[in-house]
């Protein structure tokens, strides 16, 4: 057998191992939390050390030899913590000489894992706070501390859960795995063009339709694939050409599906890694994070539609004829099973079930109900293999509505067994192979948040040891006067800077450990700073001048990448209003009363709709300098917490809209 060919059969022995690893934890068996984390980190550096190589002008020779010593050192790391920590935690801080040194090695691995995956930013950034917890004496002012050693750093990070194996690798290795891979499956199963057939059913005959297709199946897929990228990748190789061919602009058009694409990772029910961090720091159950995140997902997307929508007036642009559509009852009728796993995993999300059950029920409940809809063949083994599958749909369901107080061994194997039975049969349209191709690129395409949270870990850990955050967050305070609008800005700066280097994940965990503290010292509720770091943290996928969203649209356009950057940051304008309006227009954050929640949604409705007019020029009509200044006003007097002010404000808009539509009406 080929070295290549021996490569590629332990890396998907190797990710399969990760799967069957993360599905028998997330459904029978639940681990400690340092085994749990330590186990799966494990598989990922071992499939990232197999797949992404030290360097690729390398020699294959050291290759192996680099990559083969890589390899032993992180099945050692996770023997020592699997074999010993009993002894470890016998003798917890009078450590041996092995615990520091496998403390140090597991360090290295991170860093070089991180390097590999993410790239030297936050290899940097990681590199940077071990280097501040040692040399603490020599800096100068509020950053100064006393210092520590190898054996208190090492261990600090290596054994115990503030470090390396802290709470965000934890959320990784149990929540977010496991919906990662429910997203895999959904989309293998072939969700993703269902998904698209169905906004362009909904929104193709609009004026601009292709965009607004593009807005509308990028809320429906991103939240799936939790990556903005891999949106970008799947919904715009259908939009991105269509909208061209309409008469956006390539940069445009890639713009607004970069925009698009990342508002999916802000959009329940899921919504990416970021979720299930928040629940977790917050201590929020991640029903009510997914409650509290829909008015402002949905105000996101109207955003964008806003825009997409005028800039196919000005234009004159038309939507796509009746007959180059899908109907959308034929798109439901062929593709309703691919809302079931859905409506499963909402079911079960509100019925208290834990999150980690929740995504081991969606993953099973996604092969069942793909096979829902069988491959044509005689009628009566058809039936059989559709009364099989309804049966186990129904065994699932069941054992969902047990869960709670615990899955048996034998109904776990039972599920798993039957699973694979399934993909036997010759009906089913997700055969093993097929199945297995799936698992695999789910596991894969978990590597990269895996791999982030394990260096936000060493950064969450030095923070812990030196109290930095604490120093941080009194820095934010200082410079904005105590004014909450200047501490906002200062974040959304800090957010900016990071997200040049950093992936979403690792931002959100970086600045919320050193900046949310200040947020709440300002006033603002727990749930809610989290809520504005995070939407803060998606601005780098869009943001110039590293969007890396923005990046993949545009070569799929044929455009230029900092234009398309540029684009993209305008059309995504929600992610910074939007912070906003959490903070002073807590109705969209379902606070208060009915009245209170429709006020504050219907004021940040007209403040949106005012800056996307003034941005644009285009509300209702085309607007002239005085008028899109005058909408600029008002939108920004709405978001003043003022009863008077924010009338101002809106009545101006108001107006405003008013005299475009006399105008439209006279000039028609």
């Amino acid at each position: 057998m080929k070295r290549s060919a021996v490569m590629s059969t332990l890396i998907a022995a190797l990710a399969l191992g990760l799967v069957a690893f993360q599905v028998y934890t997330a459904g029978y068996a639940p681990m400690t939390a340092i085994f749990q984390r330590s186990i799966h980190l494990g598989f990922v550096l071992a499939i990232l050390f197999l797949t992404v190589p030290v360097s690729k002008r390398a020699s294959p020779g050291l290759r192996w030899l680099v990559d083969g010593l890589l390899l032993l050192a992180t099945f050692a790391f996770v023997a020592y913590i699997y074999t010993q920590y009993d002894q470890i935690m016998d003798r917890f801080g009078w450590w041996e000489p092995s615990d520091v040194w496998m403390g140090v090695v597991t360090t290295l691995l991170v860093l070089e894992a991180t390097r590999r995956t993410i790239g030297w930013p936050m290899t940097i950034i990681a590199a940077f706070f071990i280097a501040y917890a040692f040399f603490g004496p020599y800096l100068p002012g509020v950053f100064a501390h006393k210092g520590y050693g190898l054996e208190r750093l090492a261990t600090q990070l290596y054994l115990t859960t503030e470090g390396i194996f802290g709470l965000p690798l934890g959320v990784a290795a149990t929540f977010v795995f496991i919906f990662i891979l429910f997203g895999a499956l959904l989309e293998a199963t072939g969700a993703g063009k269902f998904f698209i057939d169905l906004a362009y059913a909904l929104a193709g005959r609009s004026r601009g339709g292709p965009a607004k297709a593009s807005v509308v199946s990028s809320a429906f897929m991103g939240s799936l694939s939790g990556s903005a990228i891999a949106n970008v990748v799947t919904t715009g190789a259908f939009t991105i050409p269509l909208m061209r061919r309409l008469g956006y602009r390539p940069e445009e058009a890639a713009g607004v599906e970069a925009a698009a694409s990342t508002g999916g990772q802000i959009m329940p029910p899921i919504m990416g890694a970021g979720a299930f961090l928040i629940a977790e720091y917050t201590g929020v159950p991640y029903l009510e994070i997914v409650k509290l995140s829909i008015i402002p997902a949905l105000l996101y997307f109207l955003t964008v539609y806003l825009f997409v929508d005028g800039i196919a007036a000005k234009r004159g642009m038309k939507g796509l004829p009746r007959d180059q559509l899908p109907r959308l009852g034929t798109v439901l009728l062929e593709g309703w099973h691919y809302l079931l796993p859905l409506a499963i995993l909402v079911y079960y999300l509100v019925k208290g079930v834990s999150a980690m059950k929740v995504g081991f029920i969606g993953v099973l409940s996604v092969v069942i109900a793909a096979n829902l809809r069988a491959r044509p063949g005689p009628f009566w083994p058809r039936a059989l293999h559709y009364a099989y599958h309804l049966l186990m749909l129904g065994f699932l369901l069941y054992v969902g509505v047990q869960s709670r107080q615990g899955i048996s061994l034998v109904q776990f194997y039972a599920l798993i067994g039957g699973i694979f039975v399934s993909t036997l049969s010759p009906y089913s349209p997700l055969g093993l192979s097929a199945l297995i191709e799936a698992l695999i690129h789910g596991a894969k395409s978990a590597l990269p948040v895996s791999v982030a949270t394990a260096a936000a870990g060493i950064v969450v850990g030095v923070v812990g040891l030196t109290g930095v955050g604490l120093k941080f967050s009194g820095l934010v305070i200082s410079a904005s006067g105590g004014y909450i609008f200047l501490a906002l800005v200062l974040v959304a700066l800090a957010s900016l800077v990071l997200g040049m280097g950093l992936p979403v994940t690792a931002s959100y965990i970086v600045l919320v450990i050193l900046a949310g503290p200040a947020l709440q010292d300002l006033g603002i509720p727990l749930i809610v700073a989290h809520l504005v770091v995070f939407w803060l943290s998606q601005d780098s996928n869009v943001t110039p001048p590293v969007a890396l969203a923005a990046y993949a649209a545009s070569g799929m356009a044929g455009a230029d990448p900092m234009r398309t950057g540029f684009m993209a940051w305008k059309f995504a304008k929600g992610l910074y209003l939007i912070p906003l309006l959490m903070v002073y227009r807590p109705g969209v954050m379902l606070e208060g009363g009915a009245a209170l929640v429709g006020e504050d949604v219907v004021l940040s409705l007209l403040a949106l709709a005012a800056f996307v007019g003034a941005l644009e020029g285009f509300l209702v009509v085309p607007l002239k300098a005085w008028a899109r200044l005058g909408l600029a006003l008002g939108g920004a007097l709405i978001f003043f917490p003022s009863l008077g002010i924010e009338a101002i404000g809106a009545l101006l808009v108001i107006l405003l809209v008013l005299q475009g539509l006399r105008g439209q009406k006279s000039t028609g």
